[in-house]
C-alpha cells in the first residue's frame, strides 16, 4: 500500500535499484502514470497556454510562470495516451518539471495530478517492460494493492522515465519553439 510523501526539493535522490521510490502519479486519459517526485518542481492548475505556429505536435505551447517563460508539452499527445476524439478534461493540471531534467523551464500537462505516494522495489515488475522494447520510457510497472469492498484489488500505475522521454528537448530549436532560456 502507498504512503503520502511530502513534495519537496529535489535532493536527496537515491540511486536506481535502491531504497523505495517516491513517484508523482497523475492521470492521462483513463491510465494511471508515475513519475519520480525529484523530477518534479511543482504543480500548478491549468492557466491559459499560448501557441505557437509551426512548433512540434506534442508541444502545447508556452506559458508565463510567475516571470519566466515555460514551454508546456502535452504528456497525452507525446505518450499516445488518449483514445480516439478523447479530449483533455477541463481540471487538467501542469506538472513544472525540476530545471535538471531538460536544462530549461519545462511543464508537463496531463489530466489529473492524483498523489504523491512512496512504493517499495517489490510493487514493482521490470518484467512487463521489455515489451514495450528497448526505446521505451517506461521504468516499470507499479501494482498497488488494496481493498475494495471486502475484495482484494490491485491497480496498475505506469512508471515512466520522463528524462529519456523530453530527452530531445535540447535538441528543440529554441528561436522556434521558446523553450525558454536558463
Amino acid at each position: 500500500m502507498s504512503q503520502p510523501a511530502a513534495v519537496s526539493g529535489a535532493t536527496g535522490q537515491k540511486s536506481p535499484g535502491e531504497g523505495p521510490i517516491q513517484v508523482v502519479e497523475f492521470l492521462l486519459g483513463s491510465e494511471h502514470f508515475a513519475i519520480d517526485l525529484f523530477d518534479v518542481k511543482e504543480v500548478v492548475e491549468y492557466t491559459r497556454i499560448t501557441r505557437l505556429p509551426n512548433s512540434q505536435h506534442d508541444i502545447c505551447g508556452i506559458i508565463d510562470l510567475r516571470g519566466e517563460i515555460t514551454t508546456i508539452f502535452d504528456l497525452g499527445e507525446r505518450l499516445n495516451a488518449r483514445g480516439p476524439g478523447e479530449n483533455r478534461p477541463e481540471g487538467s493540471r501542469i506538472i513544472i518539471l525540476d530545471n535538471c531534467v531538460t536544462g530549461s523551464k519545462v511543464g508537463i500537462l496531463v489530466d489529473d495530478v492524483t498523489s504523491v505516494s512512496t512504493f517499495e522495489r517489490t510493487d514493482v515488475d521490470n518484467a512487463s517492460v521489455s515489451v514495450a522494447g528497448e526505446q521505451s520510457a517506461v521504468l516499470g510497472i507499479i501494482r498497488r494493492r488494496g481493498r475494495v469492498r471486502d475484495r482484494d484489488v490491485s491497480e496498475l500505475i505506469i512508471w515512466i522515465d520522463i528524462r529519456q522521454l523530453l530527452g530531445n528537448i535540447s535538441r528543440v530549436d529554441p528561436g522556434r519553439t521558446a523553450p525558454g532560456a536558463s
